[in-house]
């Protein structure tokens, strides 16, 4: 039962005094009462230090901590969570804005589930509705400007990891988790997302679920948002950062189906050196249902995505070397 169960709100900082005080006021005018604000500093060099002890002065729900030393975004969350006491954690940005019941709705709705999350709308610096074009998605009213991560993806409730092996529809500040789910996911590895890695657990260990509501007004940043890069050297990076993290889910002692992981990743791994990869291909194409259920993209993208994989990297090099006549190596792997 999680009726009045305390909950922890974990916040880390760093450098984020701009927008750190109208994210602190949507936390203390929570619906739910029974909770505990955390917030590690992790040494900022502005005023956001001060401004949590101005805030821990006036509510006693708010307790403050500081770093010794920058420790970085991963290690400074599982600090936070070693001065938690709440059966229920939150995960909490710096710069975001939250809905009045969040927590209330989400306490209320997390029942056995390991996990619970719920749809996010996107605002600019200035806290306005923010829209970002992308040609492979139409939102439900018909447009490819996107204003809410379920815009984005499609949203999954269940118990199969093998979904998130290549995507994540999880956000950390959308995150509710149980205090135990931590047990079987720390440490976090500094190099991957920390909420791709809670939502894979999860789905090993029980069930996650989502609310499909806006509960956070989540801020993108213009310094983060679209970067142009060429088309091949983008899909380069997340091959490797794809080769990176299934590596990092076989590693996993709860894997509900390890063979499965483990010919995902072998065949990811050879595709790096070969010339034809028709059984990675093969593979991606039986279980696209799985592996690209959680893109809203239509199918023929889907498709598209797939196919390429027919080709390993040493044909893409090949190609873009002695044919398209570029002298870079595109997949530099």
């Amino acid at each position: 039962m999680t009726d009045n169960a305390l909950v922890s709100i974990v916040l880390c900082t760093y450098n984020g005094e701009q927008y750190l005080r109208q994210q602190l006021d949507t936390l203390i005018t929570q619906t739910y009462q029974n909770i505990e604000i955390i917030a590690v500093d992790d040494c900022s060099s502005d005023n956001t230090y001060d401004i949590l002890q101005e805030y821990a002065a006036l509510y006693p729900r708010f307790h403050v901590y500081r770093n010794a030393r920058n420790v970085g975004f991963a290690k400074n969350f599982e600090i936070a969570f070693g001065y938690s006491k709440g059966k229920l954690i939150a995960f909490c940005d710096q710069d975001d804005l939250w809905h009045p019941e969040k927590i209330e709705l989400q306490v209320k709705a997390i029942g056995d589930n390991q996990l619970i999350y719920h749809d996010s709308e996107f605002i600019d610096e200035n806290g306005q509705r923010f829209s970002y074009y992308n040609s492979d998605v139409v939102n439900e009213e018909g447009s490819h400007y996107n204003y809410k991560m379920s815009d984005v993806y499609n949203f999954y409730k269940g118990n199969d990891p093998e979904v998130f092996l290549l995507e994540n529809c999880v956000s950390g500040h959308a995150i509710m988790a149980q205090r135990d789910l931590l047990n079987h996911a720390l440490p976090f590895n500094k190099d991957l997302y920390h909420d791709w890695w809670l939502s894979y657990v999860a789905l090993n260990i029980g069930t996650i679920d989502f609310i499909p509501k806006c509960l956070v007004k989540y801020r993108r940043h213009a310094e983060s948002s679209t970067v142009k890069e060429k088309k091949e050297e983008t899909k380069g990076l997340k091959l490797k950062q794809d080769i990176k993290w299934i590596a990092h889910c076989l590693k996993f002692k709860g894997n509900k189906n390890p063979q499965f992981v483990k010919q995902l990743y072998d065949l990811y791994n050879g595709y790096t050196s070969h010339f034809l990869s028709l059984r990675l291909w093969w593979l991606l194409k039986k279980n696209a249902h799985k592996l690209y259920y959680l893109t809203k993209r239509s199918q023929v993208s889907q498709q598209r995505d797939v196919n390429r994989f027919i080709w390993g990297v040493k044909a893409r090099d090949f190609w873009y070397k002695n044919i398209k006549k570029k002298p870079e190596k595109v997949f530099n792997i």
